[in-house]
């Protein structure tokens, strides 16, 4: 009798102890969840955008953890084959007990749009031991962003481009390209004959002898000649007259 009472009180002690280190050993209680923003509304996930989602996390573990960082994967929906590791955001804060907190975890995508599954936890430490905890498994599209016309941004961009590759393509032009360049020297000479005009000056002003007919020209040659022999005749007999005027006067 009195030894099954010690075999039972040996029990119960062993039994107390390895519920103690059980739950010692059991895992902290934080409980942490994610959804996409209010302007995310279908959870898409937009290449070369900035993508957040929002945590929720609270330590129901009674005890302070700790929280080390937030990370994430994206993998193939139905083979669950990893395409790519997510950023890694590191805290490194303590979590008190009973403690509800709220924290951003933002990423990017550059991958090619359609289903992919999203996958994000968080990992905290208590007494030594490291935790992970899943926060969002799901599956998201991918898609590309949205083209707008306005898009003041994506205009600079592309007359950069532009121009850049216009400056090489001339660049490539100058160099490669061999110049032919045709000299072709045309020479344009005018050849004006040269008439020869004659002017003839008198007393009522200068003409052109080439427009005067040639039996008009022959006579008035004629006639200003007899008027140049008498004009001679008259300046003669006038010297003469005066050389008698002086001689009677002596």
């Amino acid at each position: 009798m009195r030894v099954s009472v010690f075999l039972a009180t040996v029990g119960a002690f062993v039994l107390s102890v390895s519920t103690v280190a059980a739950e010692d050993a059991a895992e902290p209680a934080v409980v942490a969840s994610a959804v996409f923003p209010e302007a995310n509304p279908f959870g898409h996930v937009v290449n070369g955008e900035k993508n957040s989602l929002l945590l929720n996390i609270e330590n129901k573990s009674g005890r302070n953890v700790t929280l080390i960082n937030i990370s994430g994967s994206v993998s193939h929906p139905e083979t669950h084959r990893l395409v790519k590791n997510l950023t890694t955001t590191k805290f490194g804060v303590t979590l008190p007990e009973d403690v509800k907190l709220e924290l951003p975890y933002a990423f990017y995508s550059e991958f090619k749009p359609g289903d992919l599954r999203l996958s994000v936890w968080l990992e905290h430490s208590t007494d030594g031991e490291t935790y992970r905890v899943s926060v969002y498994d799901s599956v998201v599209t991918i898609v590309e962003p949205e083209i707008s016309i306005l898009d003041f941004k994506l205009i600079a961009t592309y007359l950069m481009v532009a121009t850049i590759l216009g400056g090489l393509a001339y660049l490539a032009y100058l160099n490669f390209v061999p110049q032919t360049r045709s000299r072709s020297k045309k020479s344009f000479t005018s050849s004006q004959p040269s008439a020869t005009t004659t002017a003839t000056t008198t007393g009522a002003g200068s003409y052109q002898e080439e427009w005067i007919p040639e039996h008009h020209l022959k006579k008035f040659k004629k006639s200003s000649g007899a008027a140049t022999s008498g004009d001679e005749i008259s300046g003669s007999e006038l010297s003469s007259t005066e050389g008698r005027k002086r001689k009677g006067k002596k």
